[in-house]
């Protein structure tokens, strides 16, 4: 049995991005950034972990029309006459159709002053429906999104999903697995990219403030820090298998990239 709890990937590890597992990853992961953030802002603002609630359909359910030609054609002598049921009526057993909707629940974070409670920034870490175009949770996102970037709030999108697509954006883009979008509301509409891969380290991510305070004194926030720890505190060695592919699958570069690490860590055979 191996009791080895320590990541074995150096950057994001692929199997943390199963749809199944990263309503976990993202919830816990949102409570580390404020808890880490919070020392680095303070006292001039404080974070808030906040959250969003819809009802949307499951991504693996096709959603149609009711099927009432059914009803429509239904043979009547089937149907029971008034004057066959009891005198009492008794009512029928009959079932309803259940909802095909889910609850879905989305954090994110917001950097408040201290003193009256403005959002100084928001932060976001995207979902698989956030980048599912079509859906109710990429557009709700790109709402919010539009929102933020038409006012005087800062805006860090963080994306550490390969599936889906990229959200909009212009410029000469890179291709990556992975992203931060760092939107300073004084620079707008220019932001800052930073594209990085599977193989590499995520990089340290920029929060920026008010646009008095410069550039350089920016608390820089440590995802991959936070992710190793998370990994280890949340038991995910116990709950991967990485015997089998991760979803979304790999490039076959990767993938081969990948067998060799979990080979030499003593997780796959």
């Amino acid at each position: 049995m191996n009791n080895n709890v320590l990541a074995p990937f150096p950057g994001m590890d692929p199997y943390l991005e199963d749809p199944h597992l990263w309503p976990d990853v993202h919830n816990r992961l949102m409570t580390m950034m404020a808890n880490g953030l919070t020392p680095l802002v303070r006292p001039r603002y404080y974070v808030a972990l906040e959250e969003r609630v819809y009802l949307a359909a499951p991504q693996s359910t096709l959603v149609g029309r009711p099927d009432v030609s059914l009803v429509e054609k239904a043979d009547d002598s089937s149907w029971p006459r008034v004057d066959e049921m009891t005198a009492a009526y008794q009512p029928l057993v009959i079932r309803l159709p259940e909802s095909v909707l889910d609850e879905v629940r989305e954090t994110y974070l917001e950097v408040r002053e201290a003193v009256g409670g403005q959002v100084i920034t928001a932060i976001e870490l995207l979902s698989p429906a956030n980048k599912q175009r079509g859906s109710e949770g990429y557009g709700r996102y790109l709402q919010k999104r539009l929102e933020v970037l038409g006012s005087q709030t800062n805006l860090v999108e963080i994306d550490l999903l390969r599936g889906g697509r990229p959200l909009p954006m212009e410029g000469n883009l890179p291709m990556s697995d992975y992203r931060f979008i760092i939107s300073r509301s004084w620079q707008r509409p220019q932001a800052h990219l930073y594209a990085f891969n599977l193989r590499e380290r995520i990089p340290d991510c920029p929060i920026p403030l008010h646009q008095d305070e410069a550039t350089t004194a920016e608390p820089r926030l440590s995802l991959q820090n936070l992710l190793h720890r998370l990994y280890e505190q949340a038991g995910y060695d116990l709950r991967i298998d990485y015997g089998v592919e991760p979803v979304p699958p790999l490039r076959p570069a990767d993938a081969e990239w990948v067998d060799g690490l979990l080979h030499e860590a003593g997780l796959r055979e």
